[in-house]
């Protein structure tokens, strides 16, 4: 028998936070998997998450806890496949540590990733993007915030994460005025900022008066950084309010990442090449920001206006003669 819980200690202290050194929210993501993981097992089995054996999580029972996220807690194929990617990784680690339990082990990481539909992605128009943005009281000081906020993760599309742990001395204004973050897997870019956005940042930094350049550029009254999920109140909040003079805002999901989404929109609509696009989001392929192209109906639309029409003979185009175009003109 094999103790689950010096494998698991040792997956995040030494592999995660040691070798690999994963990012705060890796290590989160994983953690909170296993909190429901272990809590599944306690109260299937009665055991308790000290007491359990690394034979306690054969590929049975991991694919019961998986159909236990669906079925019982709601969660989604995406959330499904993160909680098994998590659980793989520690299977991984334990391959090393416990090579007796190869066979369970190797069942374990033959489970498959559940298939997703692939949607469209939602994203606002120039005019519904103006009613959120205008939503906020820029009489007060958590409306003038909330405004700064919504207006630069609108134009530079910046991940929820990368709003939150901006610092004040990322920004940079006046000539070559742009925004610096450390982005998803370690990269960091630049982002160039519009002269409104400019502008509007400006107006807050003042506002800001932090007294050192590591501050939050984005904070509480108390100075603290914002939450993940303020952001997400504060964005639902001001779409809530926009929407009652836009009732086109009812039918639309608008979330932080639903800004960034308008955000390389906004771009493709430009006609800035689609490599730009993924350097400008932090992508790691082109392949990714291809999810744009699909949902761009305006340029489907221009390429079936390209198309020859049905019972149309094709041929090659001839100019008009011009002394005939003369005499047509008479």
């Amino acid at each position: 028998m094999t103790a689950l819980a010096p494998i698991m200690e040792g997956f995040f202290t030494v592999r995660l936070m040691n070798q690999q050194d994963a990012s705060p929210h890796t290590i989160a993501t994983y953690r909170d998997t296993f909190k429901l993981l272990l809590t599944y097992l306690h109260r299937r089995t009665g055991k308790l998450p000290n007491r359990l054996d690394l034979t306690d999580l054969d590929a049975t029972v991991i694919g019961e806890f998986l159909q236990h996220l669906e079925n019982v807690r709601g969660n989604s194929a995406a959330s499904r496949n993160t909680r098994l990617a998590a659980i793989h990784s520690l299977f991984g680690y334990a391959s090393l540590q416990a090579p007796e339990h190869a066979q369970l082990i190797s069942r374990v990481l033959a489970i498959q990733t559940k298939r997703m539909a692939k949607t469209t992605v939602d994203f606002l128009s120039h005019v519904e993007l103006d009613a959120p943005l205008a939503a906020p009281d820029r009489t007060t000081w958590h409306g003038r915030r909330d405004h700064a906020l919504l207006v630069l993760a609108a134009q530079t599309g910046l991940r929820v994460s990368e709003l939150t742990a901006l610092t004040v001395g990322d920004l940079r204004l006046g000539t070559g005025s742009h925004i610096s973050c450390h982005g998803k897997g370690r990269k960091d870019r630049c982002t160039p900022l519009t002269a409104h956005t400019q502008q509007t940042m400006a107006v807050w930094l003042a506002e800001r008066c932090a007294a050192t350049d590591t501050a939050p550029l984005f904070c509480t009254r108390a100075g603290t950084p914002l939450s993940r999920d303020a952001v997400g109140r504060l964005v639902g909040k001001h779409t809530t309010r926009a929407s009652q003079d836009h009732p086109a805002l009812h039918s639309k999901t608008i979330t932080p990442h639903t800004l960034r989404h308008t955000a390389a929109m906004t771009l493709l609509h430009a006609g800035v090449d689609i490599t730009v696009i993924a350097l400008w989001l932090g992508h790691e392929s082109p392949t990714t920001t291809r999810i744009y192209l699909h949902a761009d109906m305006a340029l489907k639309e221009q390429a079936i206006a390209r198309t020859t029409p049905p019972d149309t003979v094709a041929g090659r185009y001839q100019p008009t003669d011009a002394l005939l175009a003369f005499l047509d003109q008479l």
